[in-house]
């Protein structure tokens, strides 16, 4: 096994990635375990979902299933992660845990620091071809046209002979 402080990545049943984040928790108090287990992480992005005009703020699992432990790989390491009820292994090749390369690490944290610097990505059940209505208040309310582009946040549509532009929260879906 191997010496090196290092990320590796856990199964879990499905659904079950959070309850397992609390239950390794505790295992690492209960054990004793801080100089060997250093850090749970159930990697998630934050959307904005918004679906027929109302929008709601999601968590969403950038891995469902997974789990990342920090941690020295060795026979105690290994026990009280591999026991923990939810667990149904590690990823690898057969029982030989394989650890995360750096750059995959980086990769997976910037996901979720972008998340946090950025804002919630918006998810918007809008797509060209669609019909929408304009429902804020001011010039166009009521407004209907045919969607022709759908960016970030914004929603690019005909309404007559213009092409109006407008934020998601402006308009509807019909």
């Amino acid at each position: 096994m191997s010496g090196d402080r290092q990320w590796y990545v856990v199964q879990t049943y499905a659904s079950y990635e959070k309850r397992v984040e609390a239950d390794l928790r505790q295992r690492i108090a209960a054990m004793n375990m801080q100089d060997k287990i250093f850090n749970v992480l159930v990697p998630t992005e934050k959307r904005i979902v918004v679906t027929n005009g109302k929008s709601r703020e999601v968590v969403r699992k950038l891995y469902p299933s997974y789990v990342m432990v920090e941690m020295i790989l060795d026979e105690q390491s290994w026990y009280a992660v591999r026991h923990t009820p939810g667990v149904t292994g590690f990823i690898g090749a057969g029982t030989h845990p394989i650890p995360l390369s750096q750059e995959e690490v980086d990769r997976i944290m910037a996901e979720m620091k972008q998340d946090t610097e950025e804002g919630p990505k918006v998810e918007l059940d809008i797509n060209p071809g669609d019909t929408v209505r304009i429902i804020e208040e001011g010039p166009g309310k009521g407004y209907t046209g045919q969607v022709v582009e759908v960016t970030k946040n914004r929603v690019k549509f005909i309404v007559g002979n213009a092409t109006l532009d407008k934020d998601y929260k402006a308009v509807e879906k019909i």
